[in-house]
C-alpha cells in the first residue's frame, strides 16, 4: 500500500512535515505518493504493550480513535476504533485503509 506511520509515544515531540502548525504530536500515518497526513494526537497508555490515540487528518476536518498495539518487537498493529474511516488517494479516488493494519517495524 506504500504508508507507513511515525510514532514517539513516549515523549511526543514528533512535527508533522510541513504541519508543524500543529506543534508536537505522538506521530502521524503518511503515504509515499501522497503528502496529506492522518495526525496522531495525545497518545495515552492503555496497557504495557498498547496505547490510544485521538488521530485527525491534516484539514482537521476528519477523526477517529485508533489503538496501536506492540504485536511482536518488530510489528504494530493500528486498529480504527470508532469515528471516520483512514482514507487515502489513489487514482484521483479516495480509497479506505482496513480497519487494521499491521507495520512492520524499519530497523
Amino acid at each position: 500500500m506504500d504508508i507507513y506511520i511515525v510514532l514517539d509515544f513516549y515523549k511526543s515531540k514528533l512535527l508533522v512535515p510541513g504541519q508543524s502548525v500543529l506543534g508536537e504530536v505522538s506521530g502521524y500515518l503518511g503515504d509515499n505518493r501522497d503528502s496529506r497526513k492522518w495526525i496522531f494526537l495525545d497518545a495515552m497508555p492503555v496497557d504495557k504493550l498498547s496505547y490510544k490515540a485521538d488521530v485527525i487528518n491534516d484539514y482537521g476536518s476528519e477523526d477517529l480513535i485508533a489503538s496501536f498495539v506492540n504485536d511482536t518487537d518488530s510489528t504494530i498493529v493500528l486498529k480504527q476504533l470508532e469515528g471516520s474511516a483512514i482514507k487515502i488517494a489513489r487514482n484521483s479516488k479516495w480509497q479506505r485503509l482496513p480497519k487494521q493494519i499491521t507495520f512492520i517495524r524499519k530497523k
